[in-house]
C-alpha cells in the first residue's frame, strides 16, 4: 500500500506499508541509532546553511543548488528513519545511509527544485508568514502521537497496520514536510491548509519525480518562481 502526494505538488511524499513484522518496532528505535548522531550532525548543519542560501536568495533570487539537495537530503533521510521506527512503522527494511533518494526503499521524500524564489519574503517566512502553520502542526502533536501508539499497538496485536490510521499519519506528516520545505526557504508557494491523505501510487516514478504530471510540475514550478 502507498500513499504519495498530488504529482503536481513541490514537495511530494512517498510511504509503502511493506508488511511489517508485529514486534520489531518494539526495539527499532535502538536498531536505529546508527542514525541517530549522523541526523544530530546533518540538522546542526541544516540551519546554518539554510540561513547562507537565505543571503543568496535576498541578492540573487536563487536557492543554491548544492545546499538545496543537501537540506532535501536531510529531509529525505530523516523520513527514511521514521518509515523503518515510529512514527510509521511501515517497514522492517533498514534506512540507507544517504542523503540521495532511493526509489527501492518504501519512503521517499522528493521537492522540486525552484528556478526562481522572490526575493524579500526570505526576510519574513521562517518567523511570520509560517506562524499559523507552526501553530496547527503543535496542535495536532497530541493527535499525531495517540494515532502511532494507537497503530502501533493494532500492528502488534493484529500484525495489520489500520489504513485509516495509516492514511491520517500521512496527512499529518505531510503537512509538517510541507511547513518545513516552506519554513527553509525552498519555496515561494505557500503550504495548502489542509491534509492530503494520498493518491495512487503510479503518481509517483521510480526515479522519485511525478508521473502523468512532469511537465505540468515542471510549469508550475517556473509559474511559483516569478
Amino acid at each position: 500500500m502507498d500513499r504519495t502526494l498530488n504529482p503536481g505538488d513541490p514537495v511530494r511524499v512517498r510511504c509503502d506499508i511493506d508488511a511489517p513484522s508485529r514486534g520489531l518496532w518494539l526495539i527499532k528505535w535502538a536498531l536505529a541509532s546508527p542514525h541517530y548522531p549522523i541526523l544530530i550532525l546533518l540538522y546542526l548543519v541544516y540551519p546554518l546553511l539554510t540561513i547562507f542560501a537565505g543571503g543568496a536568495i535576498l541578492f540573487t533570487g536563487r536557492y543554491p543548488r548544492p545546499i538545496f539537495d543537501f537540506n532535501v537530503g536531510v529531509l529525505r533521510w530523516s523520513w527514511r528513519v521514521m518509515n523503518y521506527r515510529f512514527p510509521m512503522n511501515s517497514t522492517d527494511k533498514y534506512p540507507p545511509f544517504t542523503l540521495a533518494s532511493r526509489p527501492d526503499y518504501p519512503g521517499d521524500l522528493d521537492v522540486d527544485y525552484p528556478e526562481k524564489l522572490t526575493k524579500w519574503p526570505v526576510l519574513v517566512k521562517s518567523w511570520l508568514f509560517a506562524i499559523p502553520h507552526i501553530l496547527i502542526c503543535w496542535a495536532m502533536l497530541p493527535m499525531f502521537h495517540a494515532v502511532c501508539y494507537v497503530s502501533a499497538a493494532w500492528l502488534l496485536f493484529t500484525g495489520t497496520i489500520p489504513q485509516g490510521m495509516f492514511d491520517l499519519l500521512m496527512g499529518m506528516v505531510r503537512w509538517r514536510y510541507r511547513v518545513a520545505v516552506y519554513v527553509s526557504l525552498m519555496w515561494d508557494e505557500y503550504p495548502p491548509l489542509r491534509m492530503d491523505l494520498g493518491s495512487p501510487k503510479d503518481d509517483w516514478q521510480c526515479d522519485g519525480s511525478a508521473a502523468d504530471g512532469s511537465a505540468e510540475a515542471g510549469a508550475t514550478a517556473g509559474a511559483y518562481g516569478r
